[in-house]
């Protein structure tokens, strides 16, 4: 099995689509805390082989070097959109943006570049595969961070953004290094999705997406609580967001794919992530987009995977939106970030 574009391309239109109907409802259940908080491990898995990359993960990563203690390192914020490789500028208009973080040793003289994104593409991270010798929806839904020699000043500065944010002593980088090893074996499985209860600035949060910007934020954030000042600069992140009702707890793959479990509810879960298989001809493409519009607009279902559990979303205007706000940089005024 190998990852393609027709993914890709499913999540790109159901990003800029905006369609209008009216909210179904959802049934009572118990009182949850929200947003559910995001499920850390005590180690990382090893991938199955049944997953595999387009392109590969990480290809020229190193180990983080250990700074000189009285090494002055500056810290630069990386912004491009994302598939730039593939599409150039086309995201970039609608701001659908990746993060990243640089550095440079003023004793070497080395830059490195630090992000944190999916090991086998965005597509496999979002929506599973139907694999015929398994009852349950496969994923291969791991995200990790990346840290590599060079940062690649065409590629930020030509369409993104590459700006100098603070400066930190190699004390501090040795530290956050350590922080990036535990963060990194700790939160392992990347989700796409915040989801939301309305665009209103103060709407429930029903569960926050991990992903690039959240590694960056809480790298800012780290940094911040080693004693690192941050400059005053405008800081906007890409968010995707769902809106919907009270999410319905659905249970977890044993639960709903095992001996006992729910076949009724099995079956609509594999029938809706069918909608979103990879290798799909063109005729089944645009079929598949319109049952994709019936399914979550018409009759406001989604089938949310988070924390390794599964969640129905009965889904309302205007269902999806992109937004691209400012999140400021840490200093003294500013709530800590999550996750």
């Amino acid at each position: 099995m190998r990852a393609d574009g027709h993914r890709e391309l499913l999540l790109l239109l159901l990003l800029v689509a905006g369609m209008p109907a009216r909210f179904a409802g959802s049934q009572p259940q118990q009182q949850r805390k929200w947003p559910v908080p995001y499920r850390r491990f005590d180690y990382r898995p090893k991938t199955d082989p049944y997953c595999q990359a387009r392109y590969t993960f990480c290809p020229t990563g190193c180990l983080i070097p250990v700074m000189k203690d009285e090494d002055v390192i500056e810290v630069y914020r990386l912004q491009a959109p994302v598939w730039e490789f593939k599409y150039g500028d086309l995201l970039g208009h609608l701001n659908i943006m990746h993060d990243a973080v640089g550095f440079k040793s003023s004793l070497t003289g080395k830059n490195y570049t630090m992000e944190w994104y999916e090991l086998f593409q965005l597509g496999n991270c979002t929506f599973p595969h139907l694999r015929p010798d398994r009852d349950a929806p496969f994923w291969c839904n791991q995200g990790a961070a990346c840290f590599y020699e060079g940062i690649d000043d065409v590629h930020w500065k030509e369409n993104g953004t590459l700006v100098l944010v603070t400066t930190i002593s190699g004390t501090m980088f040795n530290q956050m290094g350590k922080w990036v090893q535990c963060d990194n074996e700790t939160g392992i499985y990347y989700e796409t999705w915040t989801v939301r209860a309305s665009p209103d600035k103060h709407a429930v949060v029903w569960f926050e997406s991990y992903e690039c910007s959240k590694f960056i934020l809480r790298t800012y954030q780290k940094l911040a609580d080693l004693g690192a000042v941050f400059n005053k600069i405008q800081t906007n992140y890409t968010s995707i967001t769902l809106f919907t009702g009270e999410p319905i707890y659905l249970g977890n793959e044993t639960s709903i794919f095992g001996p006992l479990g729910n076949k009724t509810v099995a079956a609509a879960i594999r029938d809706f992530y069918y909608l979103f298989k990879p290798h799909q001809s063109v005729e089944e493409f645009f079929l598949n987009v319109l049952k994709i519009v019936d399914q979550v607009v018409l009759n406001h279902q989604f089938y949310l995977f988070y924390n390794l559990e599964y969640w129905l979303l009965p889904m309302k205007s205007p269902y999806i939106k992109i937004t691209y706000e400012e999140i400021p940089l840490p200093n003294e005024d500013y709530m800590k970030v999550g996750l």
